[in-house]
């Protein structure tokens, strides 16, 4: 059987290297390489996402949109790991878990926007509850993260992993201070918000590993709902998921460490909380299932492998 071609278009960027190394050793596809040289030669990019079955594209926005633009082949899939594509008509959101059907579409999809690591751990955790109609849709939602600092990219990883650097790194550091991340277009778009969500996320001193907080207060949710029967519900949506699961309790020792998924494909939910509020935490890898993780699953679905072939779960 002839194996499916695969490229990365960017390879040499974080999440593109991610991607080699869940792929760099399968024998059931042939990994088309790019003389470092020849990165920027817009002929030779061509040629190879011509010569594909499927293309990742890791680029900025604007150098993804020129890639798909290169494009002329309904032949060569595409997953696009940047902002680009993520709310553009057209494309289907590579989140397989999302909702019944979702799964199915990615399937038979020519074109994927793989999504942002903030907003997967958001739309896992508010999606089922707008669906579930446990969160009115109009309700305005707040969302606090924090994140290793290799979700900002090559430049913050040469800056935090300097033998000489400055104090303040080693401290958190609260960004997006103007409430416009760029992942809240997905965000709101994803979970069928009506108000974009209140976000404010911090980049810490740690390599990977991501924590998304969405707290409620339970007069803000459906009538009657309590802790213990809100986590029922989330697991019973997640029921069967090979990367997805809910915590059936909360940690012993009261503390949920950000790191604790590093290296893992999967995600972990938590619910917690009191008599009067509730919060909801997503935990797992900012490269993994926040990033190059997912991009490899969304191409085994895409490609008819295994959907977790190639992939580290829990």
């Amino acid at each position: 059987m002839k194996k499916p071609k695969v490229y990365i278009d960017g390879q040499e960027g974080t999440t593109g290297l991610q991607i080699y190394d869940r792929l760099g050793g399968r024998d059931d596809i042939e990994l088309l390489r790019i003389d470092s040289e020849k990165r920027r030669d817009v002929a030779e990019r061509g040629k190879l996402m011509h010569a594909a079955d499927l293309v990742f594209l890791c680029l900025p926005d604007d150098a993804a949109r020129q890639a798909v633009a290169m494009i002329n082949t309904d032949r060569t899939c595409v997953i696009d790991a940047s902002t680009a594509h993520r709310t553009a008509p057209g494309w289907v959101y590579g989140f397989p878990e999302l909702t019944a059907g979702q799964r199915e579409q990615i399937r038979g999809a020519h074109r994927v926007a793989n999504p942002g690591c903030y907003a997967t751990g958001f739309i896992c955790l508010t999606r089922p509850l707008v669906e579930l109609g446990i969160l009115p849709a109009d309700t305005p939602v707040s969302a606090h993260a924090v994140s290793g600092y290799t979700g900002a990219g090559k430049q913050a990883i040469a800056q935090y992993e300097a033998a000489e650097r400055p104090e303040e790194l080693r401290s958190p550091r609260a960004y997006a201070l103007g409430l416009q991340h760029k992942h809240l277009p997905e965000m709101q778009k994803r979970t069928g918000l009506t108000h974009t969500p209140l976000f404010t996320p911090l980049i810490c001193d740690y390599p990977q590993g991501m924590l998304v907080m969405v707290p409620f207060f339970l007069t803000a949710l459906r009538k009657g709902e309590t802790v213990s029967s809100l986590r029922e519900q989330l697991a019973e949506y997640y029921a069967g998921e090979p990367l997805i699961r809910v915590r059936p309790d909360v940690p012993e020792s009261g503390f949920l460490p950000g790191n604790g998924l590093t290296g893992s494909d999967a995600l972990e939910i938590t619910v917690s909380g009191n008599e009067e509020q509730v919060i909801f935490i997503s935990r797992f890898d900012n490269l993994g299932k926040g990033a190059s993780g997912a991009a490899v699953q969304n191409m085994n679905l895409m490609l008819g492998f295994a959907e977790t072939a190639g992939l580290h779960g829990f």
